[in-house]
């Protein structure tokens, strides 16, 4: 059940307001189902007692040094090991293809690439 404030409930709100203040509490509901659906973060892909692969998205012009996600994906070694680590190997690997967009037909395709670490804890 939803309040209404005193203002709305003592005056006529116009149709369009009306419809416009519908459409936003709608958003809001669906705002975090589309934000989980976003690309995700640095995530542990493989795992063993002594390590595993992490995996994050990286933009081609912003490279994989430099992304964002790097920190998060150095952080997740660092909580999995306890503290020291060693990389093995990274590189490039399988990246994945979504579909992005808030309304029906006005979608794009967007091709996102991913940055794997294989590590080892020391």
């Amino acid at each position: 059940m939803v309040r209404n404030t005193f203002l709305e409930s003592n005056m006529m709100l116009p149709d369009h307001k009306k419809k416009l203040k519908e459409g936003s509490r709608a958003l809001l509901l669906l705002l975090p189902l589309l934000l989980t659906g976003c690309g995700q973060g640095a995530t542990l892909l493989q795992e063993s007692d002594r390590g595993g692969v992490v995996v994050y998205p990286f933009k081609g012009e912003q490279g994989a040094m430099l992304a964002t996600f790097r920190k998060d994906a150095l952080a997740v070694m660092k909580e999995k090991c306890g503290g020291a680590y060693s990389i093995i190997r990274e590189g490039e690997t399988k990246g994945r293809v979504r579909v992005s967009g808030p309304v029906e037909g006005a979608q794009e395709v967007v091709q996102e690439r991913r940055w794997g670490i294989e590590f080892r804890c020391k």
